[in-house]
């Protein structure tokens, strides 16, 4: 991906991954849209970087989408990079009866949300030079984690969602990218303090490198043990990880 002269829309960009890519793409000279539902987050990081802008999103809402992709075009027809970073992740219990808010507020985020957002832009972006589709799964994609399955399955499903669109998308312009994070420190499962987890300015600084090159997925050194796991023997991976994660995350 280029990575200087674009203008640049990043879903869930108030805080955690999405503000640290805003930022580091703002820094290199990129105009950089953010979005959320949470108006104060965006409003801190507008302030904190003079010349990036912010619309208000809910990425579960359908109608929402629509409004904020007319905006966009309206505003910003020179918009050539969709970032759908959105998520939200909570425990669940996969082993027993699914609390069906979050078995649908999970889908609807993680799984509909950036597929809309895409859809809403995807005509526009084919008329750009450089253009991007980046979508941030997970590692969890490759190796779920059982204490937070509805999660990982999305991510699974996105990252499925990823390689047709690639395919589909082969003949035109537009460069499809999986950004698939390890355990970072954001807010997400309250991990913004976790020793285990990788800094998040190491994540970005590692992440920033690899964009900026050929590679279609995009993968720092601690998440390709990973994605690497995918395959007839992927058992047993997954199990260790998840004894692990069960000591870490499980309730008391």
């Amino acid at each position: 991906m280029k990575l200087t002269g674009n203008t640049i829309f990043i879903t869930g960009g108030g805080s955690g991954i999405g503000r640290g890519l805003a930022e580091a793409l703002h820094k290199r000279g990129n105009k950089v849209i953010i979005a959320g539902r949470r108006r104060s987050h965006l409003n801190a990081v507008v302030a904190a970087n003079p010349g990036m802008e912010a619309i208000e999103l809910d990425i579960t809402d359908p109608a929402s989408i629509d409004r904020a992709a007319a905006k966009l075009i309206a505003d910003h027809p020179e918009l050539n990079v969709l970032i759908n970073n959105a998520g939200v992740m909570q425990p669940d219990n996969v082993g027993g009866k699914i609390d069906d808010a979050v078995l649908t507020s999970t889908i609807t985020t993680n799984v509909l949300g950036p597929i809309r957002m895409t859809s809403a832009l995807i005509e526009h972006l084919k008329g750009k030079k450089n253009a991007v589709v980046a979508y941030t799964s997970s590692v969890l994609a490759f190796v779920p984690m059982a204490v937070t399955g509805i999660y990982s399955s999305t991510k699974a499903a996105i990252h499925s969602y990823v390689l047709s669109q690639r395919f589909m998308l082969r003949n035109t312009g537009v460069r499809v990218l999986e950004i698939a994070p390890p355990w970072v420190r954001t807010e997400l499962m309250n991990s913004q303090e976790a020793e285990q987890a990788m800094p998040l300015d190491q994540f970005i600084a590692e992440t920033m490198t690899v964009l900026g090159t050929d590679a279609d997925e995009i993968l720092v050194d601690g998440a390709k043990q990973f994605r690497a796991n995918v395959g007839p023997d992927e058992h047993a991976l997954v199990n260790g990880f998840n004894e692990h994660a069960l000591a870490l995350f499980a309730p008391a």
